[in-house]
């Protein structure tokens, strides 16, 4: 079975977004994590705006890199540039990919604004992981 790391900043927002989409997308036919170079927490607006497309993401946690040291991954997906800087390097076949998706949790206004702007990182996040999962899975 693949193994797939989403490796983000602080695994708050992007990379839990996507780990939900792929664990989706992928239906038990790899192992999904998602880590941080950082740990923030999981971000409570990417558990809301996730619950409105029917993915739970409430019980995932924010994990840091180094807990994932010794896994053998054959994907690291970066979804920020600072994580792509900062990736360390992975040991083994892991082949990389990276998109460098919006932060949603620097989104400013209106809660409604601030809504809209987490919604449109999901749904890109979302067509990434789909397209990823139907290409490499």
């Amino acid at each position: 079975m693949k193994k797939i790391l989403v490796l983000c900043t602080g695994n708050s927002c992007r990379s839990q977004i996507a780990e939900g989409y792929l664990r989706f997308f992928a239906n038990n036919n790899a192992e999904i994590y998602s880590a941080g170079i950082e740990t923030h927490g999981v971000n409570p607006k990417a558990i809301e705006t996730m619950k409105e497309d029917d993915i739970d993401i409430s019980s995932h946690t924010s994990n840091n890199i180094n807990e994932y040291m010794d896994i053998d991954f054959d994907y690291v997906i970066t979804v920020c540039d600072n994580a792509k800087e900062s990736c360390p390097f992975f040991p083994g076949k892991a082949q990389k990919f990276h998109y460098n998706f919006p932060d949603p949790s620097r989104a400013t206004g209106t809660d409604e604004e601030i809504k809209t702007q987490f919604r449109n990182v999901r749904d890109m996040i979302k067509a990434y992981c789909q397209d990823f999962i139907k290409k490499n899975i």
